[in-house]
């Protein structure tokens, strides 16, 4: 086995072993809106589910030179945000909201895809997005000190409605291939839901 000092290698190094290692990762389309009402919209992979009672979620934003972005300041002064499952219907478009755009540009201008009011909170969805989830800030953790300053935001949402396409959801299961989600591999590398398998777990 090959070992790696994580300490001894740059961050481009750190984030190319833990984004090649770490896969395929979920990606989460999130949507916050600015205090002057624009409408943010972009891919995170670094997400995950934190507990089921109550619903929450996790997610991710790494800053820039210890600068927060968009999208977390945003969360964190509305209180508020929009998290959409990425699929394959949509995933170009995704893409191209990766783009940096300054606060006072919507990303979703670069896109067709269609704002829709949310039911529970003021920051709108997507409508093309099959599953979306309007999320409460539980919490917002900053992490990692650096000479520029922390290194990322942790945004703890708490799911306050769930919207779900209605032919991808029966006796409380939702259909994995019907959604067809797409996950992060490394670089500009993306992947499908692939071949699923069964394993039933111990008792």
């Amino acid at each position: 086995m090959k070992k790696l000092d994580p300490a001894a290698l740059s961050e481009r190094e750190n984030y190319k072993f833990l984004t090649g290692s770490i896969i395929p990762r979920p990606v989460a389309f999130v949507t916050t809106l600015s205090e002057k009402g624009v409408l943010n919209a972009a891919p995170f992979s670094y997400f995950n589910i934190v507990s089921s009672n109550p619903p929450m979620i996790s997610v991710s934003i790494q800053r820039q030179h210890g600068n927060m972005k968009d999208t977390a300041r945003n969360a964190e002064a509305q209180s508020s945000f929009v998290v959409h499952i990425s699929d394959e219907s949509y995933v170009k478009e995704l893409n191209a909201t990766a783009k940096p755009l300054p606060p006072e540009e919507s990303e979703i201008s670069l896109t067709n895809l269609t704002p829709v009011n949310s039911e529970k909170i003021n920051v709108p969805g997507i409508k093309e997005a099959k599953i979306r989830m309007e999320c409460v800030l539980e919490r917002k953790v900053t992490l990692g000190e650096t000479e520029e300053g922390p290194s990322c935001d942790l945004l703890i949402g708490r799911v306050v409605q769930y919207h779900i396409r209605e032919d991808l959801y029966e006796d409380g299961r939702i259909d994995a291939k019907g959604l067809a989600p797409v996950s992060r591999l490394a670089g500009n590398f993306y992947a499908k839901l692939g071949d699923v398998f069964e394993l039933k777990r111990p008792t």
